[in-house]
């Protein structure tokens, strides 16, 4: 079959119409996804810019769920050293009114009774873990602070679950309190497990507000990451709207002047009748 030949007019208004038609997909592909690259044809370098700000941007997002679990554990430990503090104080409690009887049966079960707090204690401090994770019970956390993990905090923790050991150090009443010297010695024990607990405290504020500046950090940057990639490929629906409506206007144009320079043709055929 041989090639059909046209004039140029029909070519030339064919080839325009063809390239509005192709505008106008183009078009409407942007108003439907909402981006103006939507591949690296549209423009390699901010597709593939593009892409690297996002896939930084959901390294660290992945990233936000274990500081949140960290703060969660550091919080829960926190709490742990709050509880164990008022079973102290009621402990010393015990002490002053040890102090304030001469009577060995009732210092009997004063003691008694400390010894159950003590006992409280290390339960309390077993129980103060999050996800696994016990601060009170001698566990360490790491919190990664970014994708290739060269920025982090570790955070160590204490062993509170038997109250007569190292750190805390309150041995159980010693002769059932049956002397002054005894209640002495575990008044100053309470004492000086007190001020662990106040530093072990502050030691864990201090650690939760680094996870909790750092996880402030990381969320602003995965924002500024997300706009700089949407600056890069996001299309603008309003401008894209108003092309949209020129492309149609210039495709109806297109396609009376098509018509148009094929009735010149016929004009030509009229001729010959």
């Amino acid at each position: 079959m041989s090639d059909i030949v046209l004039s140029a007019g029909v070519r030339s208004n064919l080839l325009q119409l063809q390239q509005t038609s192709d505008l106008i997909t183009q078009t409407q592909t942007r108003l439907a996804t909402g981006k103006r690259v939507n591949s690296a044809l549209d423009n390699a370098i901010n597709f593939f810019t593009a892409q690297g700000l996002d896939n930084r941007a959901n390294d660290l997002t992945s990233l936000l769920d274990s500081m949140s679990n960290a703060i969660n554990t550091i919080q829960a430990a926190n709490n742990g050293i709050t509880g164990i503090t008022k079973l102290v104080q009621s402990a010393q409690s015990l002490v002053s009114q040890a102090n304030q009887t001469s009577d060995t049966a009732t210092r009997a079960t004063l003691a008694t009774q400390f010894n159950a707090l003590l006992t409280q204690i290390g339960q309390l401090a077993g129980d103060s873990g999050f996800n696994g994770v016990n601060l009170l019970g001698g566990d360490k956390l790491t919190v990664n602070f970014n994708e290739d993990a060269s920025s982090s905090t570790t955070v160590t923790g204490v062993d509170y679950t038997n109250a007569n050991a190292s750190p805390l150090s309150v041995n159980n009443s010693t002769n059932n309190w049956a002397d002054a010297a005894a209640i002495a010695v575990s008044g100053t024990q309470l004492t000086a497990a007190l001020t662990v607990l106040r530093s072990e405290s502050q030691t864990l504020s201090a650690n939760l507000s680094t996870v909790q500046i750092r996880q402030d950090f990381t969320k602003a940057t995965i924002n500024t990451l997300s706009n700089g990639s949407a600056s890069l490929t996001l299309a603008d629906s309003n401008e894209e709207g108003a092309n949209l409506l020129a492309l149609q206007t210039r495709q109806q144009l297109s396609t009376t002047a098509l018509s148009l320079a094929s009735q010149a043709d016929q004009n030509v055929l009229r001729l010959f009748q």
